[in-house]
């Protein structure tokens, strides 16, 4: 099975969520979301202070809103899409906003958001 490729148009606009909830809902320069792509796979990174780390991959179902989520396993070193059980997996509801969310109740929890 061959895997597509993110289009361009939906890596812009996926760039242009980050964006907006980096400014928005976090609002601190020195920390905020990374997007990094492969293939069919959008990877969210966390840089704070300088400092990046894995938060979640989020594999292209064919729209905006429509996202497979995996959590980043610190503790195994991969992304596990069976992972339910943490905090922020209420937030996961296929949009790209729901991952991010679900990365920083998971992983920076000195960050409140709503």
């Amino acid at each position: 099975m061959i895997k597509k490729s993110i289009p361009e148009d939906i890596k812009k606009q996926a760039n242009e969520i980050v964006q907006k909830f980096n400014e928005q809902i976090i609002n601190k320069p020195n920390r905020h979301y990374l997007t990094r792509y492969k293939g069919s796979s959008l990877f969210l990174d966390f840089n704070d202070y300088g400092k990046i780390g894995s938060i979640c991959r989020l594999k292209y179902n064919g729209g905006i809103d429509d996202w497979e989520f995996a959590i980043y396993k610190y503790s195994k070193n991969q992304y596990d899409p069976d992972e339910w059980m943490f905090p922020g997996g209420e937030y996961i509801d296929g949009t790209i906003e729901g991952a991010m969310k679900a990365g920083i109740k998971a992983y920076i929890r000195d960050l409140n958001i709503t």
